[in-house]
């Protein structure tokens, strides 16, 4: 980190450092979570697992190809030549915008609400650069694709697209795959195909955009191509000489005796013979609603559609008990239970719930002494809950709804139009999507780091230079590293507010539905990050998530009810995120100061 020339500022620095990080744990616990959301809820992934992975991509996608997009955010909404060379306002004004998106990003987050954390900032620096330097110096139009006429179109043309790509190749998969009388078969033949594809597109990412420190893009357009075709080819003869035999010998040859480890055995495998007596594949169900998840919930799909009379019995009970009860009660209730399973458990969650469950605050203020008492032991388990709690959430139970409440009734509709495949198919795709939602976390890195950290290179850069057009400077990889791992944390820490309100709450999911949500999504967030154009990574994948619902065959498959709520949370960031940002610079500009 550089000496600072303007260390008069150095508290400004400070807060705009500090709320640039809280933008990023907000981007990662409200966009990065409802991307993982599609995973999360297919069963192809545990919670914990896309954690992991979910670091991994996002610091690579963010280190290599994340600069772009900053550069928009930085100098493409308000000209740095507009602030006339006084570096000390320019640190005033994006410290206010980044205090403005993140306050409001997370209040909507802390209350289950999905905004996008792109456009809120974005909305911040507009307001703010109104207050600051005039309606007139703010580049409302297209400015060579880095103005807000630009950025904004994606607010339309992003879910459109993206459900367009998704849709095209979860159709693909049902006509190639589900529409065939024996699937298991063609499920198992085709998979290098998508690995190609996936791989192909993964490779595209990298090599399109470029890392800027390895030049790709100014190579020949053959070798460009070569590259990108031979690297999706690698990952599909990998498929081929390895998975292939592996998912063969699972879901065909029904083989119950196979290691996870001997896939390195590779067509070796298809020379094992069959068992005798087998005659299901041991596979993971991947029904949205399952039996054992909790008390109150409901049959899966398939047994619905049996004719359960004891589970319907069962249902009209619940749901007459339900109607006698307040929905919040029942959540409460189902949170309680929630806490109450991680009070059972061994280790550091364990101990943390147990302790702030054995040690309630008493009456009175928080100074009275027995209440101090009690703080002092809860403070550690506090710290220990905060950071795990999201790590244990249980996703598919906060998932399915309540019986007999609206939210419930409206996912039995949808689910009882979406059509159930059999788990032996989604099973080979649960690998595929593992992919996508990696591709989907390198994409997001890729474009929605600039979101925090273009305003954050701003003040460093004035705060370093002195200098207002110095600002331009490209953004340092420590920079796009810092906040791709805050992102990361906000993911697992805070993300399953957002998760549990996604995903099968717009339309039933499985590993084919999610691996062609993800695919579509990606493709679109770098189509639109190759054009530095920063774009939801939430209105790409939620319109992924329509366009496969509507391939259902009826619009019944679709919960329109969370969508409209979607869009209205999107477009009232917007004035939102907006006002905030100007009132706060107009405040802060504005106040009397007084001069030595």
């Amino acid at each position: 980190m550089a000496w600072p020339a303007l260390p008069q500022y150095n508290y400004i620095f400070a807060i705009g450092t500090l709320f640039a990080l809280l933008d990023a744990f907000n981007n990662g616990a409200n966009d990065v979570a409802n991307s993982w959301a599609t995973s999360v809820s297919s069963r192809s992934i545990s919670y914990r697992q896309a954690m992991l992975f979910g670091l991994i991509f996002e610091v690579v996608g963010a280190v290599a190809v994340g600069a772009r997009t900053a550069e928009t955010i930085k100098n493409g909404i308000i000209p740095a030549e507009a602030f006339r060379g006084d570096a000390g306002v320019q640190m005033l004004a994006f410290t206010c915008a980044l205090v403005a998106a993140s306050s409001w990003v997370m209040w909507c987050t802390k209350n289950s609400t999905h905004v996008s954390s792109t456009y809120s900032l974005i909305s911040a620096v507009a307001g703010v650069g109104v207050a600051v330097v005039g309606a007139d110096k703010v580049q409302w139009g297209w400015n060579g694709g880095k103005g807000l006429g630009a950025i904004f179109a994606g607010l339309g043309l992003a879910p459109l697209i993206s459900g367009g790509f998704a849709g095209i190749i979860f159709m693909l998969i049902k006509v190639v795959v589900h529409m065939r009388k024996n699937p298991v078969p063609w499920a198992v033949w085709t998979s290098p195909a998508f690995f190609f594809i996936v791989g192909t597109i993964l490779t595209l990412s990298i090599v399109y955009k470029g890392s800027p420190s390895l030049h790709l893009k100014e190579k020949p357009a053959y070798w460009l191509a070569g590259v990108i075709l031979g690297s999706g080819a690698a990952v599909a003869l990998i498929a081929t000489i390895f998975f292939l035999p592996y998912a063969h010998t699972v879901v065909v040859k029904k083989d119950h005796s196979l290691q996870w480890w001997e896939f390195i055995k590779g067509p070796l495998l298809f020379k094992r013979p069959y068992p005798e007596g087998v005659e299901s594949a041991k596979v993971r169900n991947y029904a949205v609603v399952q039996e054992d998840e909790d008390d109150h919930s409901t049959r899966s799909p398939e047994s619905l559609k049996e004719g359960d009379a004891a589970s319907s019995d069962e249902k009209h009970l619940v749901s007459a008990e339900v109607k006698e009860k307040d929905y919040k009660a029942l959540l409460a209730e189902g949170d309680a239970r929630h806490r109450a399973n991680l009070c059972k458990r061994q280790g550091p969650i364990g101990w943390a719930m147990r302790t702030l469950r054995d040690n309630p605050m008493g009456a009175g203020e928080i100074y009275e002494l027995h209440n101090i008492r009690a703080l002092a032991v809860r403070f550690p388990a506090l710290i220990v809950a905060t950071l795990l709690y999201g790590f244990y959430y249980d996703i598919h139970s906060a998932q399915h709804g309540v019986h007999g409440t609206p939210d419930g009734k409206r996912m039995e509709i949808v689910y009882a139009h979406a059509t159930k495949y059999p788990n032996e198919v989604e099973h080979l795709y649960s690998f595929v999507q593992i992919l996508t939602a990696c591709t989907a976390s390198f994409a997001h890195g890729a474009n929605d780091i600039g979101n925090s950290v273009g305003p954050w290179a701003v003040i460093y850069g004035a705060w370093t230079t002195g200098d207002a057009l110095k600002s331009k400077a490209p953004v340092d990889p420590w920079q796009l590293g810092v906040l791709a791992v805050t992102i990361s944390f906000g993911l697992i820490t805070y993300g399953y507010n957002i998760m549990k309100v996604m995903g099968n709450k717009i339309t039933y999911h499985s590993p084919s539905r999610g691996t062609s949500m993800e695919l579509g999504a990606a493709i679109t967030v770098l189509l639109f990050s190759q054009f530095s154009l920063p774009v939801s990574t939430s209105m790409c994948i939620t319109g992924a998530t329509v366009g496969v619902g509507l391939c259902n065959g009826t619009v019944k498959a679709v919960n329109w009810n969370r969508v409209l709520l979607l869009l209205i949370g999107w477009i009232l960031t917007i004035p939102i995120a907006g006002t905030l940002g100007g009132v706060l610079m107009g405040i802060v500009i504005n106040a009397p100061h007084f001069t030595s």
